[in-house]
């Protein structure tokens, strides 16, 4: 069975109801109605749809029928959800990347500028160290 059939059993609250007192043990069309407020007539037609979809598989016992949950029918399901999760890591993981990236980019530019700045802080330092002091254009004619 694909996932479609399986959504579509699903769908009903009241078989995703039954399928969950199915997972507890296998049980009759009458003790699942005496479970749930549904008539046997309407118990058997959600088995029926359950049973196409492969999550419930039927054994007789005498004169019962004992229903119970088939946990391998709910495998289309899970690797068509598991398609979606695959997407979304991947897409999580392209994020990451980009992420770590921009910060790789980020921290180089950083690095740069703050290397420039203390070049140029180094060099404006030894320029002023090197130079006589500015004399004052007064100080100039006075001593000429």
């Amino acid at each position: 069975m694909g996932y479609p059939e399986v959504l579509s059993a699903l769908a009903d609250p009241r078989r995703r109801a039954i399928l969950e007192s199915l997972r507890n043990g296998a049980l009759s069309v009458g003790a699942l109605a005496e479970l749930h407020p549904v008539s046997r007539p309407a118990v058997s037609q959600h088995l029926k749809v359950l049973q196409d979809a492969a999550l419930v598989q039927v054994k007789a016992q005498g004169t019962k029928r004992l229903y119970s949950f088939e946990p391998a029918g709910l495998q289309a399901l899970r690797t068509y959800l598991d398609g979606f999760w695959t997407d979304v890591l991947g897409a999580f993981a392209a994020e990451i990347a980009t992420a770590a990236t921009t910060a790789a980019t980020t921290t180089a530019m950083a690095t740069a500028t703050a290397t420039t700045m203390a070049t140029t802080t180094t060099t404006t330092a030894t320029a002023t160290t090197q130079h006589d002091e500015p004399r004052s254009p007064l100080t100039t004619k006075t001593q000429e």
